[in-house]
């Protein structure tokens, strides 16, 4: 059964979210092909989430992804042939994305010497560019370092990517595409935003890596 289908299934509620999640599943999908990158962020449970996503774009979800013919042939001529057949058999293709949630240090450091709420603005104005894709994460849609890092990532030419509760916030109307979970209570929304993620997550990988 299909991603989606089996989202759908389980979670019939997310109904009213089938167009975003196919919506943003292209757009994340179009901006890997494109060789370009995505970021992520969010605060407290959407953080974990931010961390959980990542994890499953720059290794294998459910398929196997394993190194292409000529990277094989790559290791064995850079180094000693028992890592490169270690690497070249347990080594998996990844797709490019940051969480912005990760960088302890320059994120402190903002924090302590910019603004509290600058964190992810700042982070991603280092490293983002033209093409990348933002997706943030806030259950009420209103959190303030989220919606500051959506602002810059416009000015900058990337689309955003929202993950709110059912009310949207401001993030919502910032972003290009908002998947709004039907809930309104914080455990509520986090409680589907797992599912809809993982399912965004398999439909990327699909289109990318065979079984």
């Amino acid at each position: 059964m299909l991603p989606l289908d089996t989202l759908l299934q389980n979670y019939p509620q997310l109904e009213t979210c089938r167009q975003e999640i196919v919506m943003a599943a292209e757009l994340i999908g179009d901006a890997f092909e494109s060789g370009n990158t995505l970021f992520i962020c969010g605060n407290g449970g959407s953080c974990a989430d931010a961390d959980h996503i990542a994890g499953e774009f720059l290794k294998g979800f459910c398929r196997k992804r394993p190194v292409t013919d000529d990277f094989a042939k790559a290791l064995h001529e850079a180094g000693a042939q028992e890592d490169a057949a270690m690497l070249s058999s347990k080594l998996q293709r990844g797709l490019k994305c940051i969480p912005l949630t990760g960088f302890a240090s320059a994120l402190s450091a903002v924090r302590n010497d910019l603004d509290g709420q600058m964190d992810y603005a700042q982070v991603l104005f280092a490293l983002g560019r033209p093409g990348d894709l933002l997706l943030g994460i806030s259950t009420s849609g209103n959190s303030k370092n989220t919606r500051l890092a959506a602002t810059v990532a416009k000015a900058a030419g990337m689309k955003v990517i929202g993950l709110t509760g059912e009310k949207g916030g401001v993030l919502a109307q910032m972003a290009d595409v908002a998947i709004k979970a039907p809930v309104a209570e914080t455990f509520r929304v986090q409680e589907f935003h797992l599912p809809i993620y993982h399912a965004i997550c398999r439909m990327v990988e699909e289109r990318f890596f065979s079984e």
